[in-house]
């Protein structure tokens, strides 16, 4: 049993090889650098947070073990998010389970392999990321040597609950789902999801860490923070078992490490109990041909399609292509619906900012947190970007000869793709920027600076990852989506987050010499209205170059294919 494990697993551990050996080592250590780098800064946060709650007397350690708690419950979530859609891609969608089922192998065999290469997936870049913050714990705390130990069991435990939970939703919602239905388990769940995300985010409450006045007293603060603390979840265990260790309570902390294993242990039993059972009629039911989930949408009717006449008839069949495609491919629905309920989470947390309990005066506050806004808005279009946008050229597949064989050049196709995906994302940038300055009730200039800056902003970030896209598509990818996670897209997080960056500290001098000036009633002077023209000509430049050189690129390197 465990010898044919260890055969199914063997290709995925030597696919792993050649990714450094074949002259992409300069890749490799690139992004090496840039984890280690964003590591240690995570490191370094933490650790003067953790240093700077030591100082607070008598709730220094309550706050540092709230703090503990909240990370364990946020790392737990987006384990469980990236969980599903791994376990139904690994067991279910992913090419290669034909030719697995077709082996002399069993099912439980053939489910184990599945299971443990879709927890790894799902896993390794939470755990990267939180070593730093239980680091961060272990150094300020002065905890020994088996605290790092004992900690690193709790989070490979953390990993495996959340998995296994994972793959027994999907098993049952396989079987249960009549056949051609399959994919809709993506709708279902990212629905689920995203309430789960809204409802773990709001018993959280982290509004409350800069409202203790409502609270009658410290108790009761401190007591509002322990909405999810309950005894008899994972989480719980998971940051008791830390928390011990801390302490040198050595016998305690074996205790939750222990109910954390036997529970990862169960999950496994019961996993395997009804992979046996339901697993292969869910796979077969799932190579059945997909039904359509909705209906075509109408006009007095007449098709949507009608609604791009303007264009011509090529260009309208490579649009109409890229829209039906989008919607048909039902991996998209989870992300579009946690997208969804972050932005309420987003919104909602503006209106419950007590700027008007603030020892700052409310107007500055209002317009700082607007400019702050700017850029927190374009952050959140480069990850809906990153994730849509910039695997649009990769998502043609091994069929892009089609695309270069057909009567419109690439620069049109590349075009056609930036319109398609810019024309919402500027809608839905735009309609987030206005509804948060509303709730922050900011002065004119403000609304009017936001709006702009995103106008620019918007066509120059989605340009860059569809140029970027094309400059390194992958097109033998079995799911291209995870281009997002590559070279060529991490690259393109990095260019944005610099172009936004950019465009933020160049606005940000004249604008505070405005609003000042408008504050205290005075007028610009002729120099600093010179400082203004040339700091904001100089910003749209960035974004006009952001926008043609990437399509440019992109063009020119497709044209070598």
């Amino acid at each position: 049993m465990k010898n044919t494990v260890w055969t199914l697993l063997t290709p995925r551990l030597l696919s792993a090889r050649p990714g450094v050996q074949n002259n992409r080592r300069s890749r490799f250590f690139f992004f090496f650098f840039i984890g280690l780098i964003f590591w240690a800064g995570a490191f370094l946060i933490f650790y003067r947070v953790l240093t700077y709650f030591q100082s607070v007397q008598d709730f220094g350690d309550i706050l540092a073990m709230k703090l503990l708690s909240m990370m364990i419950i946020t790392f737990s979530t987006l384990l469980l998010f990236s969980s599903v859609i791994n376990s139904l891609s690994h067991l279910y969608l992913s090419r290669d389970l034909s030719l697995l089922h077709s082996l002399p192998v069993s099912v439980v065999d053939i489910f184990r392999s599945r299971w443990l290469t879709s927890a790894f997936d799902s896993s390794w870049m939470v755990v990267a990321f939180s070593l730093p913050v239980f680091l961060s714990y272990g150094l300020v705390f002065d905890a020994g040597i088996f605290y790092y130990l004992i900690t690193l069991a709790a989070i490979v435990c953390m990993c495996l609950i959340a998995s296994g939970l994972s793959s027994m939703v999907v098993l049952l919602g396989a079987a249960i789902l009549p056949a051609g239905k399959i994919r809709t388990l993506f709708v279902i769940l990212g629905v689920l999801l995203a309430v789960l995300l809204i409802i773990v985010l709001r018993m959280i409450q982290p509004e409350q860490l800069v409202n203790p006045d409502s609270f009658a007293s410290v108790v009761l603060y401190f007591n509002s923070m322990q909405a999810l603390n309950l005894p008899y979840l994972p989480t719980t265990w998971i940051t008791d078992t830390v928390r011990f260790a801390l302490k040198s309570e050595w016998s305690a902390s074996a205790l939750n490490l222990a109910l954390s294993a036997s529970f990862v242990l169960f999950l496994l039993f019961i996993n395997e109990t009804t992979a046996g059972a339901i697993y292969f009629r869910g796979f077969s039911r799932a190579q059945t041909t997909a039904k359509r989930l909705f209906k075509p949408v109408t006009f007095g009717g007449r098709s949507w399609e009608g609604l791009l006449n303007f264009l011509s008839r090529p260009a309208k069949a490579f649009a109409v292509k890229e829209l039906r495609s989008f919607f048909r491919d039902s991996t998209q629905w989870p992300q579009l619906f946690l997208i969804c309920a972050l932005i309420v989470i987003y919104l909602y947390n503006f209106s419950v900012l007590p700027l008007d309990r603030s020892p700052i005066k409310t107007v500055y506050l209002q317009n700082v947190f607007s400019f702050l806004n700017v850029g927190l808005s374009a952050f959140v279009l480069s990850a809906i970007a990153a994730r849509f946008v910039f695997p649009a050229v990769s998502m043609e597949g091994e069929a892009f000869w089609i695309i270069q064989s057909a009567p419109v050049s690439m620069k049109t196709f590349l075009w056609i793709k930036f319109f398609l995906y810019y024309l919402p994302l500027l809608f839905l940038t735009e309609t987030l920027i206005v509804a948060s300055n509303i709730l922050l009730r900011v002065t004119p200039f403000m609304m009017f600076l936001s709006v702009l800056t995103i106008f620019c902003l918007v066509p120059a970030i989605v340009a860059l990852a569809v140029g970027l896209g094309a400059r390194y598509p992958d097109f033998k990818s079995e799911n291209p989506a995870m281009s997002a996670t590559s070279f060529g897209g991490l690259l393109f997080m990095l260019l944005s987050f610099g172009l936004i960056a950019s465009v933020i500290i160049l606005e940000a001098g004249p604008v505070y010499r405005v609003f000042m000036a408008e504050l205290h009633g005075q007028s610009l002077s002729a120099k600093q209205i010179i400082r203004l023209a040339l700091s904001f000509s100089f910003a749209l430049f960035l974004c006009i170059f952001a926008v043609f050189y990437p399509m440019k690129l992109g063009e020119n390197h497709l044209l070598k294919r």
